[in-house]
């Protein structure tokens, strides 16, 4: 169901003008209006969602098939690119800005001057200790 204030909704619906590249019935994919790098596009369902934990499970097969088709184009179109991340931030404190859930495809080159977090190691036994947590909760 379409959320009226949302401008993703308007965007899905055609309501706030984009620069789409592929549409399905579920699935929009737009060029970001801020790109990282050339080519950055945002695949968005178009039925409202906060973020990938409330998303319908038949809308996001149907996301995953869209952006594999359109990262693979975006890879294809330009000679620099080598691969691509796909980022999805759910929640503010991840950095997601709109609530409604999306996902970034950044085409990447060699050089482009971005950086992947920074990883840490866990402690003696604190892997064990979190799977379990986890595991608890998959159950």
């Amino acid at each position: 169901m379409p959320n009226g204030d949302c401008i993703f909704c308007q965007i899905a619906a055609g309501e706030i003008e984009s620069t789409k590249l592929y549409e399905t019935d579920n699935v929009v994919a737009i060029l970001d209006i801020n790109p990282v790098n050339p080519g950055h596009t945002l695949i968005i369902p178009k039925k409202h969602s906060v973020n990938l934990l409330d998303a319908d499970e038949v809308i996001l097969g149907e996301m995953m098939a869209a952006t594999k088709k359109v990262a693979q184009a975006i890879v294809d179109a330009f000679d620099e690119y080598d691969g691509f991340n796909l980022n999805s931030n759910n929640g503010r404190i991840a950095g997601q800005v709109i609530p409604h859930m999306h996902w970034h495809i950044v085409p990447r080159k060699l050089n482009d001057g971005l950086q992947l977090w920074p990883g840490k190691e866990y402690k003696e036994g604190e892997a064990a200790e979190i799977a379990e947590r986890i595991k608890i909760k998959l159950a």
